[in-house]
This record gives C-alpha cells, sequence and structure tokens, in this order.
C-alpha cells in the first residue's frame, strides 16, 4: 500500500509542476488553485507513505517520478527538447528508480 501511496503523490507532482506553468506566476486563479492543492496532496500521500517505507527511498522515489513525467510532459507539452542526452539521463533517473525500490524490498 505504501508504494501505491507513493507513486500517487509522484504523479500529484507531477500535477503540481506541470501546473505552475499554467498559473503564469500565480496570476491566473483556477490553475493556482489546482496547482496549490495537487501540491498538498502530493506532500499528504509522501507524508502517508514515509510511515511504511525508509524516508531517504522515499523522498528519492517520488522525486524520481515527478523528475521524469515532468519532462516527459514538458517534451509533449510545451515541445521542450527531446535530445538523446536528455533520454538517456531520464533512462538513468527510472534506473535509479527501480534501483532503489528493489534495495527497499
Amino acid at each position: 500500500m505504501a508504494w501505491t501511496l507513493l507513486t500517487l503523490a509522484g504523479l500529484f507532482e507531477i500535477g503540481w509542476a506541470i501546473g505552475l506553468k499554467y498559473t503564469e506566476g500565480f496570476t491566473r486563479p483556477m490553475p493556482t488553485i489546482l496547482t496549490a492543492t495537487a501540491m498538498v496532496i502530493s506532500v499528504v500521500l509522501l507524508g502517508l507513505a514515509v510511515r511504511s517505507l525508509p524516508v531517504g527511498t522515499a523522498y528519492a522515489v517520488w522525486t524520481g517520478i515527478g523528475t521524469v513525467g515532468t519532462v516527459i510532459l514538458g517534451i509533449v507539452l510545451f515541445a521542450e527538447p527531446a535530445s538523446a542526452l536528455r533520454l538517456v539521463c531520464i533512462a538513468l533517473i527510472i534506473t535509479g528508480i527501480v534501483g532503489l525500490k528493489v534495495a527497499a524490498g
């Protein structure tokens, strides 16, 4: 259950990171409210996950999911560059996330 909560927390992290772009510097009320809500949900779910997962592992996986998802959506939604080096770096982050999951048991 903790890993499910952590995965959901990571997905909400992607949501608020992408949401920041749509707030236009927190000048648009609805995107700002949705982004702030996603932030709170993400941190609450992370907090619930660390009750039974090592905090270092949980935090690294949470930020890794957020980083990879945000970069991928940045490429898809905002036409950010998808260079070979960027894609290799994403693969390395994913490898690290999987490694931490395996090491945590």
